[in-house]
């Protein structure tokens, strides 16, 4: 009978066992300091997103107990299923805010663009653990042929954010798998030639007459706002210039704490999803924003480890590209908010408020323990 005591201790360690404990500490930091920040930028939130945080956090639980190699088994149905979904909206999908996103399936609206953040990487990284070892240039041209059919689906919704990450994500996986450089480098000056052309002929590009044929006017009005914010201070450039504002009166210590006049006095739009790192920018300084960056960094150390010493081709592609995707989010959105990047809509990660992003990104920490499990248990057999 002593056998089948309860033994509270040895349940704690199998519910730990698939957790990393630096990947844990780091999310404990940020999910901290999202709960602080939002007690200030929207405290009526708090109880809606202490609910995405446990919905997150059980979602990455789970994630970190299926094998790498399982998880790959599902690859090709999950990324087809995303196609069809993504499909289903283009002809089914409803409208709103100027924008057809959301699928409904009866019970509750889906965006099935999201699936792609997670489905995307991991198509990649399945169809190159086939082909590993025998490489061939073909391989990178259906890889990208993979890539630009969801990519394209997202950016005809229109929603450029969410098709700037999942391109991202896919670019990311066939530059591990081994792009050459030749490659790389001449879309590099091209893309270096395009924005240099945009800065010098702003004035000219950004005449109401002027067609840009490849983005839709409102795109074309983001960019434009970026290269002078001043054209329509209280319109489109609105955003930019009270983020700027908020982050540059912050100083090196902060306004402290609940004290930033541009978040309570609601000159700070959006403050509590895409532009909360201005809020703490104000309240905590240019400290403040360095602790953070340090956070991220620890978080990229990590998953560059796991990448590395991932035991399987596959899951070195998948770490790696999640890794990537983690600093993607964090790039995008603190450039959009300090004014060097347009705004596209891309949230703070594991701080803006929200359950969707939350959730993709918690996912793939949990594929990053996964490998990381993988590993230990593959070097002690």
């Amino acid at each position: 009978m002593s056998g089948s005591r309860f033994n509270p201790i040895a349940l704690l360690r199998a519910f730990l066992r698939p957790l990393d404990p630096i990947l844990m500490l780091v999310l404990g930091l940020l999910l901290g300091a999202a709960w602080v920040l939002m007690q200030s930028a929207s405290p009526e939130r708090l109880d809606s997103q202490g609910a995405h945080f446990a919905i997150a956090l059980g979602a990455m639980w789970l994630m970190a107990w299926v094998s790498p190699a399982r998880l790959l088994r599902f690859a090709l149905p999950l990324y087809a299923l995303g196609v069809l979904l993504l499909i289903g909206v283009e002809l089914f999908g409803e409208v709103s805010k100027g924008a057809q996103r959301w699928l409904d399936i009866g019970v509750t609206r889906i965006q099935p663009s999201e699936i792609m953040k997670i489905a995307m990487p991991l198509m990649l990284a399945w169809y190159f653990q086939q082909r590993e070892g025998q490489t061939r240039f073909v391989d990178f041209v259906v890889a990208t042929l993979l890539l630009l059919l969801p990519v394209g689906l997202i950016v005809i919704q229109p929603d450029l954010g969410t098709s700037l990450l999942v391109a991202a994500a896919g670019l990311y996986v066939i530059y591990f798998a081994g792009l050459s450089w030749k490659l790389i480098v001449p879309l590099v000056a091209l893309l270096v030639i395009g924005l240099g052309s945009i800065v010098t002929l702003g004035d000219t590009l950004c005449q109401p007459d002027v067609d840009w044929q490849v983005l839709r006017e409102y795109q074309k009005q983001r960019v434009c706002t970026l290269l002078d914010p001043t054209r329509d201070p209280l319109g489109r450039g609105f955003h930019i210039i009270q983020s700027t504002i908020a982050i540059g009166s912050g100083g090196m210590s902060g306004k402290g704490w609940m004290e930033g006049t541009q978040t309570h006095l609601s000159f700070l739009p959006e403050r509590h999803t895409d532009f909360i790192f201005a809020v703490l920018a104000e309240e905590f300084g240019l400290v403040g924003a360095v602790v953070l960056l340090a956070t991220y960094l620890l978080l990229l150390v990590r998953g560059f480890f796991i990448a590395a010493f991932a035991p399987t081709h596959a899951s070195r592609l998948l770490a790696g590209s999640i890794t990537m995707i983690f600093f993607t989010y964090a790039f995008v959105n603190m450039g959009m908010v300090s004014g060097i990047l347009p705004v596209v809509g891309v949230p703070l990660p594991f701080i803006s408020y929200g359950g969707t992003a939350l959730v993709t990104l918690c996912l793939g920490v949990g594929m990053l323990m996964s490998i990381q499990r993988s590993r230990l248990r593959a070097r002690s057999s």
